[in-house]
């Protein structure tokens, strides 16, 4: 345990920042896995419906630096890629 009160501020922190983050976390994988499972399903047009969201709480976990702006960009591209029905042609 910590001994100074600095070091138990500090531990403190971390709590509260660590059950904050794992939140974000939650959010982040619940809402991209709705919009595959609704993309796997072949329901584009309400997959279409909720990429707003997914861009959304992408873009709002960059903001608050949780991930990089580079990441959110390459998972928004890559999930808007699944959206578009392909060409099986290998």
């Amino acid at each position: 345990m910590p001994i100074t009160k600095s070091a138990q501020k500090a531990l403190r922190q971390s709590i509260r920042r660590r059950e904050v983050n794992l939140g974000r976390k939650k959010k982040m994988r619940s809402e991209i896995n709705a919009f595959k499972k609704l993309v796997d399903a072949g329901k584009f047009e309400e997959a279409q419906k909720a990429l707003p969201g997914v861009y959304q709480a992408l873009d709002k976990l960059a903001k608050v630096k949780f991930i990089k702006k580079g990441k959110a960009n390459r998972l928004k591209s890559r999930l808007s890629k699944r959206l578009t029905p392909q060409s099986k042609t290998q």
